[in-house]
């Protein structure tokens, strides 16, 4: 699992700083962790403040989480799906009537801008609604069968007791992602948040307690991945893990859960790329780029860090680029003048800094703009990077192939649209891509040949709706969807039945 980002604190230091405490909620009740051990939440754009204190969960509090969802599960999986989606409707109004207070909160504990974090919130709001709509439309199959006065339909049934492990780049879209389809099929829940921003999903596991959701059905475990996030993973009671984070943890969780025979969902890192063709609305591109490479500074898996850009208009859309790119304003995500904020921790400082001395380095890439670290005035005590442009890179460059998750996009150029669909398509990863075209035959062609799990056309990598769904191809999942209605498939089983009223012994595939 990630290394610690965040430190414990001891009860003295809690005390003499006077930031509120939280609890884990196990139960139906908020209660501390065994050990009374917490984490303190610092603000990434003045690590100064403190946002809250955290319990630093271990194995004993995950397996009281997952007693009490084992124990409330039974009794859910016979409620009906429309009475599970009002309990979901319910959190969708208290989301939209909390959504401002719970957005400050978010870019308090994770750094992006406030305009971000309020889609954020609303992403969770549209699944709630869209989720609980879909209580009514559960929907199975009915068929013929091959043997007369014989009846067969399919119905869906509920796993069981599932973990959950979230990111913190998004930390209350995602966690909706996975609980509410979870809860609407049946199933209860143990959530295990990023330690980063543990605040967001509290916010929201109180939108469910004060919607009346039955004790146990949703269980909140806060902590690090190695004492709180690898037990729930191998809890024998967990029949179902979902998980979205980086690949290299994402690939040991995917090994555990085999080993236990366990259904596992992975959602996982992205090396998207923008393609630019020569006929390209190149003012349009530009703001797809720039919106596509630093929001959420780059922390996103959709980010747009590889633009492959044709050579006839490369020179053109570099100048503009950088220019724009430029005229960023960096600075705190509470401040209404700021478009990019700090990245998440120092580890993750620490980790683009140290791809963009690859870049400069080992790649001999041309640094554009940025590449540094931003310390003056009231960026001081925070995570601030430049956002920063590298051109002449190439396709196989370090820079190109691996996800940096920061705010750094690389510029490669290419010959033709068959070259770009080639470069675009030469890395591990499969999850977004996009193509700036006037051409409609080459905008199809891209879209039918481009390897990842969505595509754009004249729009920027990142943008994905709730009804429809998200995922990729290759190193970046293992081929379950979240959104949408397939976000069911990886939340529910399929069970068969058949009815014989004919009154005798009949045998299908067999001939007397």
């Amino acid at each position: 699992m990630s290394t610690p980002a965040k430190k414990t604190v001891t009860n003295a230091r809690k005390k003499a700083t006077a930031p509120p405490t939280y609890a884990n909620y196990i139960q139906g009740a908020w209660v501390a962790s065994k050990n009374g051990e917490v984490f303190a939440n610092h603000n990434p754009a003045d690590t100064r403040d403190i946002v809250g204190y955290f319990p630093h969960s271990t194995a004993e509090d995950i397996e009281a989480a997952v007693a009490a969802a084992a124990e409330a599960y039974p009794r859910w999986r016979l409620v009906p799906p429309p009475k599970r989606a009002e309990y979901i409707f319910r959190v969708g109004e208290i989301l939209i009537r909390d959504k401002e207070a719970i957005s400050h909160d978010m870019t308090r504990e994770m750094g992006k801008v406030l305009k971000e974090t309020r889609g954020d919130t609303q992403e969770a709001i549209d699944m709630a609604y869209f989720v609980a709509g879909e209580g009514r439309r559960l929907y199975g199959q009915t068929t013929t069968s091959e043997l007369a006065n014989k009846f067969a339909m399919t119905v869906r049934d509920a796993i069981g007791v599932c973990g959950l492990i979230t990111p913190w780049n998004f930390p209350i879209a995602i966690p909706s992602w996975k609980i509410l389809p979870a809860i609407l099929c049946g199933n209860t829940v143990v959530i295990k948040p990023a330690e980063d921003t543990p605040l967001s999903v509290y916010r929201f596991v109180k939108a469910f307690e004060e919607a009346g959701l039955p004790p146990g059905v949703v269980n909140l475990v806060t902590g690090y991945g190695e004492t709180a996030g690898a037990p729930l993973v191998t809890h024998p009671t967990i029949r179902l893990v979902s998980f979205t984070g980086s690949t290299q943890v994402g690939r040991i969780i995917a090994t555990q859960a085999a080993d236990k025979g366990k259904k596992c969902s992975l959602e996982m890192g992205g090396k998207n790329a923008i393609v630019v063709m020569d006929d390209a609305n190149l003012e349009l591109a530009v703001e797809g780029a720039v919106w596509g490479a630093f929001g959420t500074a780059g922390q996103r898996c959709t980010a747009a860090s590889r633009l492959i850009v044709h050579k006839k208009v490369i020179k053109k859309f570099t100048q503009m680029l950088v220019e724009r790119t430029q005229a960023l304003r960096v600075g705190p995500g509470l401040d209404p003048a700021s478009e990019v904020g700090p990245v998440v921790n120092q580890d993750q400082l620490e980790r683009v800094l140290h791809y963009i001395d690859i870049g400069r380095t080992r790649d001999k890439a041309k640094l554009l703009c940025g590449g540094t670290r931003l310390t003056e005035g009231d960026l001081a005590h925070g995570y601030f990077i430049a956002p920063t442009v590298f051109g002449d890179v190439a396709p196989q460059a370090v820079i190109a192939q691996e996800e940096i998750f920061g705010p750094v996009t690389a510029i490669i150029p290419c010959q033709d649209f068959e070259d770009a669909i080639t470069i675009a398509n030469g890395v591990g990863y499969g999850l977004s891509a996009s193509i700036y075209t006037s051409d409609i035959n080459r905008a199809f062609q891209a879209m039918r040949d481009l390897e990842t799990g969505i595509c754009y056309v004249n729009a920027p990598t990142i943008g994905a709706e709730v009804h429809l769904p998200f995922g990729g191809v290759k190193g970046t999942g293992n081929g379950h969807r979240e959104g949408g209605v397939q976000a069911f498939e990886i939340f529910s089983e399929w069970k068969t039945l058949y009815v014989d009223f004919s009154g005798r012994l009949q045998k299908a595939q067999i001939t007397d």
